[in-house]
């Protein structure tokens, strides 16, 4: 951090704005935004043409340390991160063993502070028996509460109405929420299973975990938080009919129940299962093209506030097993960013709507301190663009550690050139410079 960095002429998008400006990093943070910087000693990056965005703050990753490192770990995933333009993320707590107790969630933190590339936070887990552990989670160190109100690993289910009325009323933080009403799912399996037997296919899947499921568990989520005036954040909106809950009118600052959309369901719809299979299926289920174009609809009207990943890796081994066997899942984060650039490029998204979903907005949702935005004074968290880079993905040009990207095969015409993850140059046009790790998140809570 104790050498000065300069970006010459980058087109700079923050805060609803390009501007060309020169930006001059120093001990980590930005030191000074203007149009034109002299610094004799800094080393100089032209950045003439291309583009400047905030780094991306993922709020939902699986990473999956400990315990299911042949998939993923924090190193290998936080690189892929990186590489993509994500310079911050949120971890989820369904790894093995469960994130239930405040042990086990330092545990992942000290994990991270050893290996991520990344800067990093992790989620308290819930369960139907850990509401002490849950009370003991200190708001200004941890991003959040995770309930899963539908089918999970381990002992994440919470699907005891008296213990959901309980982190409703009693968790003094952001509770974030994956909705699927696990009794609909299962009442659609059955049903399927009693047609196909083992030969359900992946083209059934946003059948059996159904818009259905998906409002059922979201309205009843909507209703808690109303009543007890919870910090909800539902994650994952998958479909049309969930749009009616949330209110576009009131200013993301103070909203008290937010909604994030992910890349998977704004890239793919059910046409895309005869060629992908398996490697789009995810929980809950990518729908159909309405479905898709209503969530996009739901992010430019803002009643959903927050673009992200929900990265989840598997192995090529796991995902290529018939459906009832294959897990949900894929990863996402290194190629989540060139996505979103590609619906720019198509007209869908403007780069300012980007880097507000991306990162002004979760900035603002998770009250995180002096990131998301290109301020002096705030860390240099940043990534730089080109608009007019195509490239292939392909197995060798993806970092994960699963070793395979749902893209592949696609042509993305945007690439991310430079990375700074806290000032620090982490990544350049394919390399990673440096082996300085991520800082832990904090909250102005």
């Amino acid at each position: 951090m104790s050498n000065p960095i300069l970006l010459k002429q980058a087109h700079l998008v923050n805060e609803g704005q390009i501007n060309v400006v020169d930006v001059l990093i120093k001990s980590g943070k930005i030191a000074k935004i203007e149009t034109h910087i002299n610094e004799p000693n800094a080393y100089e990056i032209n950045a003439e043409g291309k583009y400047l965005l905030p780094g991306m703050i993922d709020d939902q990753v699986h990473f999956r340390e400990p315990g299911l490192t042949h998939k993923g770990d924090i190193f290998t995933e936080s690189m892929a991160a990186v590489a993509g333009g994500i310079t911050s993320f949120m971890e989820m707590p369904n790894t093995v063993p469960n994130t239930l107790t405040q042990e086990l969630l330092e545990q992942k933190y000290n994990i991270a502070e050893d290996c991520s590339l990344a800067n990093y936070s992790f989620y308290m887990g819930a369960s139907n028996d850990n509401i002490a552990e849950v009370l003991k989670t200190d708001p200004r160190k941890v991003c959040g509460v995770k309930v899963f109100m539908g089918s999970s690993t381990g002992n994440m289910l919470v699907d005891n109405a008296k213990t959901l009325e309980n982190i409703f009323q009693n968790t003094p933080m952001l509770v974030a929420t994956h909705c699927e009403d696990e009794q609909t799912i299962q009442k659609n399996l059955t049903h399927f299973k009693s047609q196909y037997g083992e030969a359900i296919t992946p083209e059934m899947h946003p059948l059996i975990r159904s818009a259905e499921a998906c409002y059922k568990s979201s309205s009843l989520a909507v209703e808690l938080a109303k009543k007890y005036n919870t910090r909800l954040h539902i994650l994952h909106i998958s479909t049309a009919r969930e749009l009616d809950l949330f209110d576009a009118n009131i200013p993301l600052e103070e909203k008290r129940i937010t909604a994030e959309a992910c890349i998977h369901h704004l890239w793919f719809n059910e046409e895309d299962y005869a060629r992908k299979g398996n490697f789009i299926k995810w929980n809950p289920a990518v729908k159909t093209k309405s479905d898709q174009e209503a969530i996009l609809a739901g992010v430019l009207a803002n009643k959903i506030d927050v673009i992200a990943t929900d990265h989840a890796p598997h192995t090529l081994a796991e995902k290529e097993q018939n459906y009832l066997q294959a897990p949900s899942g894929g990863p996402l984060v290194q190629h989540a960013l060139n996505a979103l650039l590609e619906l720019h490029l198509q007209g869908k998204l403007s780069l300012m709507e980007i880097a507000h979903k991306t990162a002004h907005a979760p900035a603002i949702c998770f009250n995180i301190e002096k990131r998301g935005f290109i301020r002096e004074g705030y860390w240099a968290d940043l990534v730089l663009i080109d608009l007019n880079d195509p490239f292939q993905v392909t197995k060798l040009n993806s970092f994960y550690k699963c070793g395979w990207s749902p893209f592949e095969g696609d042509t993305f015409r945007a690439s991310i050139t430079h990375t700074f993850v806290n000032g620090v140059l982490a990544f350049e046009k394919g390399k990673f410079k440096t082996n300085q790790t991520g800082q832990r998140l904090t909250f102005t809570k």
